[in-house]
């Protein structure tokens, strides 16, 4: 017969090995969805709408849009020349739009229309993968693109760097802030930086949506926006939409804090919060707001130029 003491402790050691069993399962598990994530996550962070895209399919008027095609490492790039027909005389100025993750180019219809009616000419292309261009997207191609076309604007269009606005829309606005950076940091300074929805860094962007993975660890595109911006010396607007969800208020808000108080020419930085705005209905719910907010800040720029 079992002595008590005996069966007690062999059934101490029976739960303590299926305990062991079951931590082990957990942590397989785990690592097995943190390889996963670390597998496909560009899949998670990049959702390019690969098919070509017209002007007309969009409502943009086929006159005023010159398709163009440029040339990336290797890739090539499809763009807009989107003309304006309302001009400042004999000065030529234009908008570099850098979109967000999803779609293509012609989801951003309604900002070349905002920018045109502003005087602005408009030069938008998509990314590697997006839109009829070829390649694959990562951060290190985002920048050499927008360098591309950053090239195309000031020397094939020359257009003169103090009449060219860069625009970045979410994850534009962290590929704005690369190449803002990296020109001045050459001695080239465009006319403005305009940054909507966009956040502190991909990782801080990680980890508010999966704060239970090791975004920091795994994760290949960063995109560090916050350890950017407060080298950057042109002047700058902030747009964020309070009730969004995707990339919280508060990115914008830090980025704006941790910017200059002014640009090299004196314009005071701003940000512009959008009361009833998500990440992605901006242009619908506040498309007057946003309109008047730019052209306010592109008249504080003309004044001192």
């Amino acid at each position: 017969m079992e002595q008590p003491g005996k069966a007690s402790r062999s059934w101490l050691q029976f739960v303590g090995s299926l305990l062991r069993r079951l931590l082990l399962l957990i942590a397989l598990c785990y690592l097995g969805i943190v390889c996963l994530f670390a597998t496909m996550q560009r899949w998670l962070i990049y959702s390019p709408n690969p098919a070509p895209v017209q002007p007309e399919e969009v409502r943009l008027d086929p006159a005023l849009v010159e398709s163009f095609q440029l040339h990336s490492e290797g890739e090539q790039l499809e763009g807009w020349y989107c003309s304006t027909q309302r001009g400042f005389g004999d000065v030529r100025r234009c908008a570099i739009l850098f979109p967000g993750n999803a779609g293509n180019r012609g989801n951003r219809a309604s900002i070349i229309q905002q920018w045109n009616e502003l005087g602005y000419d408009v030069v938008i292309v998509d990314y590697r993968g997006y839109g009829g261009s070829s390649g694959k997207p990562s951060e290190a191609a985002f920048a050499a693109d927008s360098r591309a076309v950053w090239d195309y604007v000031t020397q094939e269009r020359q257009f003169d760097p103090k009449d060219v606005v860069i625009c970045g829309q979410s994850l534009g606005g962290a590929v704005g802030i690369r190449l803002v950076h990296d020109l001045e940091t050459e001695g080239v300074r465009p006319a403005g930086l305009v940054v909507r929805a966009s956040f502190t860094s991909l990782v801080d962007a990680g980890r508010y949506h999966y704060p239970w993975l090791p975004v920091n660890l795994v994760l290949l595109d960063r995109f560090p926006s916050l350890d950017r911006i407060s080298a950057i010396q042109c002047p700058l607007l902030f747009l964020h939409g309070q009730r969004d969800t995707i990339v919280p208020f508060e990115h914008s808000s830090k980025l704006f804090a941790n910017a200059p108080e002014a640009s090299h020419n004196g314009v005071a930085k701003r940000l512009v919060p959008l009361p009833n705005a998500g990440h992605n209905d901006i242009m619908h719910v506040h498309g007057d707001d946003v309109t008047e907010a730019v052209r306010q800040f592109l008249s504080d720029v003309a004044a001192v130029q």
